[in-house]
């Protein structure tokens, strides 16, 4: 498949494709993050040359990835926390003129009837090859592992740690990463924070939670944490950090 890669702000998109490409996103909980909301606005807007769209020989949108720039001393135990870290960092460091080094590659999204054609790790090699005409010597990515939503109750860090035979991740989404030299650096059990009333919280899942506790919810990698007496649900949502060489 020939592909074009483009901006997603180069131009206006069909709604229909876009409604397409976008058709098995995230669960609907995953927007109930409150610093993500906080920061995602200036993200959109100051680091817009990050958001690419690939484009068939149709001239139709394929797939998408989008990422962060930061500062990153390459240390493990200075990464951001996760997800939602490294858009804080990205913004707080533009605001206060540090020079960023890194990409932080925070999404990559390919249209379902195409998926298995290798467009996910194609829009992987578009945002590492920005990063290198950015001048930029490090690409990592907080990984959101697909099949942990079937292994709840497992922390991640046992999960990170799951082989196949071949000796390659378990997960489907930590191998592809891996096929493009990616690396396994650790842990972000709390790559992002979702909160919400009880209310939100069975609206969004589905289900009623008639007491204070945890539960397995659909989608989630992790448990959700009801407290009826504080009329709220918290969620952390667990990622892998992975390092591209």
């Amino acid at each position: 498949m020939a592909l074009k890669i483009e901006r997603t702000d180069a131009r206006t998109w069909s709604a229909e494709h876009l409604k397409e490409l976008f058709s098995e996103g995230f669960p609907e909980f995953i927007t109930a993050d409150r610093l993500v909301k906080e920061y995602i606005g200036r993200v959109g807007e100051w680091f817009a040359d990050l958001n690419l769209m690939l484009i068939n020989e149709h001239d139709v949108p394929v797939a998408s990835g989008w990422g962060v720039p930061i500062h990153w001393d390459g240390l493990p135990e200075t990464l951001p926390t996760g997800y939602t870290q490294a858009l804080v960092r990205a913004v707080e460091g533009r605001e206060q003129g540090i020079e960023p080094d890194t990409l932080v590659i925070c999404g990559a999204i390919v249209t379902p009837r195409l998926k298995g054609h290798g467009l996910a790790g194609e829009t992987l090699k578009a945002l590492r090859q920005t990063a290198k005409d950015l001048g930029w010597s490090q690409v990592i990515a907080p990984v959101r592992p697909t099949t942990k939503a079937q292994y709840p109750l497992t922390p991640i860090e046992n999960f990170m740690g799951w082989r196949r035979l071949d000796g390659m991740a378990f997960d489907p989404w930590v191998r592809t990463h891996q096929r493009l030299g990616a690396e396994i650096l650790s842990a972000a059990p709390a790559s992002q924070t979702m909160t919400g009333t009880v209310a939100e919280w069975e609206r969004w899942t589905g289900m009623a939670f008639p007491e204070s506790g945890d539960y397995v919810i659909p989608g989630g990698l992790s448990l959700l944490g009801i407290d009826r007496s504080a009329d709220e649900g918290v969620y952390r949502e667990p990622n892998i950090w992975m390092q591209h060489s």
